[in-house]
């Protein structure tokens, strides 16, 4: 099975919880899976940008992104936690390579629009080669994917796009013929009114969460980026799974942990299906 494994930067920040998802993915590659990570890392580009004295902007949850926040992303996405993350993987015994977009053209970036406003340099994914994350696989290694990229047609000298990691998980998936997609995160899944894991969901019961105020805060973008991607991948495994056990990965493909999406289908359908 191959298996795009989304992680939060927040699972990356302290070497406890980043060497249990390594070891996690150590334990599906021993098992015959084939795993591509994709990673955030908003805590540690702000961070870098605090420290750089570039302000913070957002709209609608997004950075926005000027070219200093853009050479910060970069800085963060496809250098500091991108190595540190390939480190850890190889020191549980995974061989990993860290990437980008630019690597191999492996994916580009267009501009991401957003009700008239102007985000900078935000992007989505445009244009998937697939050609070296297949090498990578063939040859035992795991792609450990920052989600910055040029535009296809950019001049060189332009910064690159900074990729929202969830958003980005979706896309990738589905152009590198992936069979699964776990968002790993430090949530048991989805919660109900009750505060109960929801096992499964369609697009009714994320309209009914966002709508009743029930998915609040954090939880509102993992939704978002969990529902598109089932209704990019329709054939593929989608969850949100808890990042919490040094299985959690061959854990997070088990009935009745986390929650798994289901796009514009009813709940008769989930039980026939």
């Amino acid at each position: 099975m191959r298996i795009l494994v989304k992680i939060g930067g927040a699972q990356l920040e302290r070497p406890e919880p980043r060497a249990r998802l390594c070891a996690a993915i150590a334990s599906a590659r021993s098992q015959g899976d084939e795993l591509v990570v994709v990673h955030g890392g908003g805590n540690q580009i702000r961070a870098l940008s605090s420290a750089l004295g570039i302000p913070d902007r957002y709209h609608e949850g997004l950075r926005v992104t000027d070219e200093a926040t853009a050479q910060a992303a970069l800085m963060v996405l496809g250098g500091s936690v991108n190595r540190t993350l390939v480190q850890a993987l190889q020191t549980a015994g995974v061989r990993a390579a860290g990437l980008t977009g630019a690597d191999g053209c492996t994916f580009t970036a267009k501009p991401l629009q957003r009700d008239g406003v102007d985000l900078g340099f935000v992007g989505e994914v445009d244009q998937v080669d697939r050609a070296l994350v297949d090498a990578l696989l063939k040859g035992g290694v795991t792609p450990v994917i920052g989600t910055v990229a040029p535009r296809a047609d950019a001049p060189a000298d332009e910064p690159f796009f900074n990729i929202n990691a969830d958003h980005a998980a979706g896309p990738l998936c589905r152009a590198l013929g992936c069979d699964a997609l776990l968002f790993l995160t430090d949530v048991a899944g989805v919660l109900d009114g009750d505060g109960r894991p929801m096992p499964m969901l369609t697009d009714a019961d994320c309209d009914r969460l966002v709508e009743t105020g029930v998915a609040s805060g954090g939880m509102l973008p993992k939704l978002d980026a969990a529902r598109r991607g089932a209704a990019e991948n329709p054939g593929a495994i989608v969850k949100i799974a808890p990042a919490d056990t040094d299985d959690c990965v061959r854990r997070a493909l088990k009935d009745g942990v986390g929650s798994r999406f289901f796009a514009r289908r009813s709940g008769k359908e989930l039980q026939r299906g």
